[in-house]
């Protein structure tokens, strides 16, 4: 192996040191964190730029029909494609009117590291607008092991050399636009605006949307809420549509204020319960998730993946760039496996769409003998 200089060899991490807007697509897949049921790409907090937004749910999926000019005896008449559920990762930043995009202003520093013991996505990013105001940026990520049903994230903003006005607009959306993976048009057909709307609603820092697939009838439902650290004088509103719940968060910060913003998310589907039932699964989901709080739940993260590391590590001497590679390796596959329970490995996991999220004997042959020996 050749160290990357964007990837310094650390024998329990990835860290990116820098942004480089040529390779998210593949970054995305290497921050990509799920627990076997939920998986998220390693998208930015702000949704764009990326490479491919994705999110995904373990067997969800939706029914392609496949025409021909001329039938054959043998042909398929329809495909099961995996598709992007609703993405609960946006975290949408306005500072003094201006967008937090890195792609404008000046990004001074950016950094991203995936952490195999705590089982989180860091990220801190020193950014100024086009206006000239300097802001830091934290955020962690983190799909949880212990909560099967829930992800978070801690989203924090501190201005650096003047007071600022931000607005944090925090999503869900479905039916989000993609950019084009396939020549196929009946794919593009299929998996245009897959979900329907069936429920949506928000109110103060909470937000819910149900959706059914056009075709293949499975059901979802996503929901969010917001733990707010900050000044006191904050305005809180949020709104609801078919498609979009968002809450937005505004307040003046000085430098040396921060404020701190812990989004719980959780999910939902089922191919047989009722939307009532699903409604009321993702906000039980939600209470068991506030419950626990933000350290609470990376306490649970780290301890289950202690009680990991402690049966699944290989330890190599001498060549630190391999023992890297090896517990990156392992921990994407428990990544892939640890939830799932009853339902297949795919064979890139829920780390994106590729072949169309299907799973093969390569599950056999690869991935069930590393978790039969690492997580029976």
């Amino acid at each position: 192996m050749i160290e990357h200089p964007a990837f310094p060899v650390e024998e329990w991490s990835i860290r990116e040191t820098g942004l480089h807007l040529d390779t998210l697509v593949q970054t995305e897949s290497i921050f990509a964190l799920s627990n076997g049921h939920i998986g998220l790409r390693g998208n930015l907090d702000e949704g764009e730029p990326h490479g491919l937004p994705g999110t995904y749910l373990n067997s969800f999926y939706e029914l392609r029909p496949l025409p021909y000019a001329e039938g054959g005896y043998a042909f398929p008449e329809s495909g099961q494609t995996v598709i992007n559920v609703t993405n609960g990762k946006l975290i949408r930043l306005l500072v003094d009117d201006e967008p937090f995009d890195v792609r404008y202003g000046e990004l001074q520093d950016h950094e991203r590291e995936l952490d195999f013991r705590a089982g989180v996505l860091r990220r801190n990013v020193r950014w100024t607008s086009p206006a000239g105001r300097t802001i830091k940026v934290s955020s962690v990520r983190m799909v949880s092991f212990t909560q099967r049903a829930i992800a978070a994230i801690s989203y924090e903003i501190e201005p650096l050399d003047a007071p600022v006005r931000v607005v944090v607009q925090s999503e869900l959306v479905a039916n989000e636009a993609l950019p084009t993976q396939s020549n196929d048009p009946r794919v593009g057909a299929a998996l245009a605006s897959p979900l329907e709307s069936e429920e949506y609603q928000a109110q103060g820092t909470t937000g819910l949307m149900v959706h059914h697939t056009r075709i293949s009838g499975l059901r979802i439902g996503a929901a969010m809420d917001h733990l707010v650290e900050g000044p006191p004088e904050m305005v809180v509103e949020s709104e609801s549509s078919s498609d979009v719940v968002r809450v937005s968060i505004t307040g003046r910060l000085k430098p040396g204020e921060r404020l701190r913003i812990v989004k719980l998310i959780a999910y939902g589907w089922s191919s047989l319960r009722s939307r009532p039932a699903i409604h009321d699964q993702i906000m039980a989901a939600l209470s068991a998730a506030r419950l626990t709080g933000w350290d609470g739940l990376l306490a649970e993260q780290r301890a289950y993946l202690d009680d990991f590391w402690t049966r699944a590590n290989v330890e190599i001497e001498g060549d630190p760039q391999i023992q890297q590679a090896v517990r990156f390796a392992l921990f994407h596959v428990l990544q892939a496996g640890a939830r799932g329970e009853r339902r297949p490995i795919p064979a890139k996991g829920l780390t994106g769409p590729g072949y169309d999220g299907h799973a093969f004997w390569d599950t056999e042959i690869y991935v069930v003998p590393v978790l039969t020996l690492t997580q029976p």
